[in-house]
């Protein structure tokens, strides 16, 4: 019985550390449009999932982040390989209906 108590213990935290990893990172490390105020311009850098099954049409796509937000993004410019990534990095700002992304570049 003693040594059962033993095992308690550490199991105990090893589980706990494993809970908090996997919630932690979840969603493979994306980015949260909610980290963007739609008042400033300024280029900041987000990961986000693209959503292929939108569609990509005239430099616009779809985009998900990490709590699910679904945004249209506007990109300048579409890199080769956009229509077969899933991963991808957007540097831009969040405008009030839709994210302006000056680069795309793949993950």
């Amino acid at each position: 019985m003693k040594h059962l108590q033993k095992l308690i213990l550490p199991l105990l935290v090893i589980i706990i550390i494993a809970l908090v990893y996997f919630i932690y990172f979840s969603k493979e490390g994306l980015g949260s449009f909610s980290d963007f105020d739609t008042n400033n311009s300024a280029v900041k850098d987000i990961k986000v999932e693209i959503l292929q099954d939108k569609g990509i049409n005239n430099n616009e796509f779809f985009a998900v982040d990490k709590t699910g937000k679904v945004v249209l993004v506007h990109a300048d410019r579409i890199p080769l390989g956009l229509e077969s990534a899933k991963i991808i990095v957007l540097r831009g700002h969040l405008n009030k209906d839709s994210f302006h992304a000056h680069d795309v570049l793949l993950d």
